[in-house]
C-alpha cells in the first residue's frame, strides 16, 4: 500500500510538535496544513481544531507528530509517539528530520479508537511463514527472498506543494454548484486543492497573536495584506452606495410608460449606443451588487468587468484628448460635407454609367430610365439634407465626442450610428433593388411550376400539381417572357447596390467586432494568466525532490498554467453577439434570391 503526504513546504524547518491536516476520505492519502508547536495543551488543541472545523466545513485532525532535531529536546520524539493516545485515530503518522538530510523519516502507526496499538495477527502469521519459506530457501542455497519480507509495509511519499499557491489557486475545469450525488465523486487531487483553499480560517493566527498556540503554515510569520487594498474595501462601500443609487434612478427613468412605447422601443433596437447603454447598466448592476460573488466564476466575471470597464474609460480619454486638441473637431466638420459631395458625384456617375451600355451589355432602356432617374432623385434628396445640417455638423461632432468620456464602445457606437444615417441613401438603393429583384426572382419561379403543371400549397408548405386551362397557360407566358427580359436590367442595379451595402455594413461590423471584443475580453483573466499563471491551473506536475537512501520518496507539485485560449473561452464574459447569424452558405443564398439580410445585426439575447 502506498501512502501519500501532502506536506506544505513552509513546514519543512517547523519546529517539533502536532501536524494538524485532513485524510482525504477514499483515499491512502494525508492533507498537512500545519503544525501546532510544543508546547501546547491537548485540550486546547482539540478545543482550536473544533473551532476551525465549524467555521471552514473541513474534517480537521491531528494527524500525527513532527519531530525536528533540536538541542534541549532529546526526549520529544518518544513524547510526541505518546500523544498518539490522547488523539486516537485509525493512523498515527510520525515525521522526523535528521540533521544533515533533506528527507523525513515516517513511521505509520495503527491504533484502534482506544489508543492502543493493532496487531494484525494474520498479517503476522503470514510474515512468520514467509520468514520460513525463506530460510528454507536460504539453506538450499537460492537466496533470492531477500527483501519480500517488506512488501505488505506501508510505503510512503512526500509530495510537497507552496501553500500560499495551492490556496489562492484554482483547479480547472471548474465545478461549480451542487454535485450530483450518482456521480463519481471528486478525484484526489481536487479534493486536496479544496481542503487547503476552504482551510483558510485555519490561516489567520501568526506569530504576533497572543493566543496558547503557536503554529507555522503560509502565514505564520504575519498575515498577506496590503495597505491600499483594505483602503480600496474601506472607500468602496459608499461609492457602491451611491452608484446603486443612480442606477435605481436610472432603471426607473428606463421603466416608465413612455419610453416603453413600440416606436421608442423599436428605434432604441435599432440604435448601437442605446444597446451599448443597456449592456454597460447591466454590467454595472453586475458590478455593484450587494450580494458577494457566490463562486469563483462570478467573482472572475465581476474582476473582467471592472478591467474591462476602466479599460474603457480610459481608452474613451484617450480618444477625447485627441479629439479636442488643435482643432480637429473643426477640421472634421470642414472635411465631412466636401466628402458627401464627392461621394455623391461618384454615385451619379456610377448611375449614368448604368443609364448607359454598362460594359457593353444590352439593357431595357425604359426601365432603365425610370430606374436611373429614380436613384438620381434620391441622391439629390440626401445632397440637400447633408447642406441643410452643414452649420450644425461642427456643434454635433463636439457633444457627440463627449460620449468618449463614457468610454471607447459608447464613441465607437455612436459612430456606428452616424455611419448608418449618413448611408441611409444607399440602404435606400439597396432596400429598392433587392424588393423588385426578388419579386422578379419570385415571380419566375412561380411561372416555371406553372409551365410544368405544378403549384405552391401555402397550408401544406410544399408543391403540388394542378391543372391549367388555355388563358391561364396564355397569360402565364407572357407574363414570364415580360420579366425573364427585364431581369438583367433589374440584377444589374441590385448588384450594383448590394456591393456598397455590403462595404458599408463591413465597416460597421469591424465597428460593432471591436465593441464586443473590449466588452467580453477577459483581460483581468489574461493578466492573471501572464503575472500570476498559478492562480489558473490546469494541472500539476511532479518532479523528484529528493530520493536519499533510508527515507522516502520527496516529489515537488508545480502548477500547470492554464492554457491563454482556454482562458478566454472559461472567462469570455456574456455578451450581445454580432456575429452573422446565419451561416455563409445561408447568407450567399439569401444575397442570390434577393431576402434582405443584416449580417452583424445584433441579437437579442446572451451567448456565452
Amino acid at each position: 500500500m502506498v501512502l501519500k503526504i501532502f506536506f506544505p513546504q513552509c513546514c519543512n524547518r517547523a519546529d517539533s510538535g502536532l501536524l494538524v491536516g485532513r485524510w482525504i476520505p477514499g483515499y491512502d492519502t494525508a492533507v498537512v496544513l500545519t503544525v501546532i508547536h510544543y508546547p501546547f495543551i491537548p485540550g486546547q488543541v482539540k478545543q482550536y481544531i473544533q473551532q476551525m472545523q465549524d467555521q471552514s466545513k473541513v474534517e480537521l485532525t491531528v494527524l500525527g507528530s513532527w519531530s525536528m532535531p533540536k538541542e534541549g529536546q532529546e526526549g520529544m520524539e518518544s513524547f510526541l509517539r505518546d500523544l498518539s493516545t490522547i488523539f486516537p485515530k485509525g493512523r498515527w503518522l510520525q515525521l522526523s528530520r535528521q540533521i544533515g538530510k533533506m528527507g523525513f523519516t515516517c513511521e505509520v502507526l495503527h491504533r484502534d479508537p482506544n489508543g492502543r496499538p493493532v496487531q494484525d495477527e494474520v498479517k503476522e502469521e503470514k510474515r512468520k511463514k514467509k520468514k520460513k519459506e525463506e530460510s528454507e530457501e536460504n539453506e538450499d542455497g537460492d537466496g533470492d527472498g531477500e527483501g519480500e519480507e517488506e512488501e505488505d509495509e506501508d510505503k510512503v511519499i512526500f509530495v510537497h506543494y507552496e501553500q500560499r499557491k495551492v490556496m489562492l489557486s484554482q483547479l480547472h475545469p471548474i465545478q461549480n454548484g451542487l454535485r450530483d450525488p450518482n456521480a463519481d465523486p471528486p478525484s484526489e487531487l481536487r479534493q486536496m486543492f479544496q481542503t487547503v483553499s476552504q482551510s483558510e480560517p485555519l490561516f489567520f493566527l501568526d506569530k504576533y497573536d497572543d493566543g496558547p498556540l503557536k503554529m507555522t503554515h503560509w502565514q505564520s510569520e504575519g498575515r498577506e495584506a496590503s495597505i491600499i487594498v483594505e483602503l480600496f474595501k474601506h472607500a468602496s462601500t459608499p461609492i457602491c452606495l451611491l452608484i446603486t443609487w443612480i442606477l435605481s434612478i436610472w432603471s426607473w427613468i428606463c421603466s416608465l410608460r413612455v419610453l416603453n412605447l413600440y416606436p421608442v422601443r423599436f428605434l432604441s433596437s435599432k440604435l448601437s449606443t442605446c444597446v451599448q447603454l443597456s449592456y454597460r447598466t447591466d454590467h454595472m448592476h453586475t458590478l455593484y451588487s450587494p450580494k458577494k460573488a457566490a463562486t469563483h466564476t462570478q467573482s472572475m466575471r465581476k474582476a473582467n468587468i471592472l478591467v474591462s470597464f476602466m479599460v474603457d474609460i480610459a481608452l474613451g480619454l484617450l480618444l477625447i484628448s485627441w479629439l479636442y486638441r488643435e482643432n480637429r473637431i473643426t477640421m472634421l466638420a470642414n472635411a465631412l460635407v466636401p466628402i458627401a459631395d464627392h461621394v455623391a458625384k461618384e454615385l451619379e456617375e456610377l448611375l449614368q454609367w448604368l443609364m448607359g451600355a454598362p460594359a457593353g451589355l444590352k439593357m431595357n432602356r425604359a426601365l432603365d430610365q425610370v430606374l436611373g432617374r429614380f436613384f438620381l432623385y434620391h441622391i439629390h434628396l440626401w445632397i440637400s439634407y447633408i447642406h441643410l445640417m452643414s452649420p450644425f455638423i461642427e456643434r454635433i461632432l463636439w457633444y457627440v465626442g463627449l460620449s468618449a468620456c463614457l468610454g471607447l464602445t459608447f464613441a465607437l457606437s455612436v459612430l456606428s450610428d452616424m455611419v448608418a444615417l449618413l448611408t441611409f441613401h444607399i440602404y435606400c438603393f439597396y432596400v429598392y433593388g433587392a424588393r423588385l429583384y426578388c419579386m422578379k426572382v419570385y415571380g419566375l419561379s412561380s411561372l416555371w411550376r406553372l409551365f410544368r403543371g405544378k403549384k405552391w400549397n401555402v397550408l401544406r408548405q410544399r408543391v403540388d400539381s394542378c391543372s391549367y386551362d388555355l388563358d391561364q397557360l396564355f397569360i402565364g407566358t407572357l407574363l414570364f417572357t415580360i420579366l425573364l427580359f427585364l431581369l438583367p436590367t433589374t440584377a444589374l442595379y441590385y448588384l450594383v447596390f448590394t456591393l456598397l451595402r455590403l462595404v458599408v455594413v463591413l465597416f460597421q461590423g469591424v465597428l460593432h467586432l471591436s465593441v464586443d471584443f473590449i466588452n467580453s475580453f477577459p483581460l483581468f483573466g489574461i493578466g492573471l494568466r501572464i503575472c500570476r499563471s498559478y492562480r489558473l491551473a490546469e494541472g500539476v506536475k511532479f518532479r523528484v525532490l529528493c530520493e536519499e537512501p533510508g527515507t522516502a520518496l520527496h516529489l515537488m507539485m508545480e502548477m500547470n498554467p492554464l492554457k491563454f485560449s482556454d482562458v478566454v473561452k472559461t472567462y469570455r464574459t456574456p455578451t450581445y453577439s454580432c456575429y452573422p447569424k446565419d451561416s455563409w452558405l445561408a447568407l450567399a443564398k439569401k444575397l442570390f434570391v434577393g431576402e434582405l439580410v443584416y449580417p452583424w445585426k445584433h441579437k437579442s439575447t446572451k451567448v456565452d
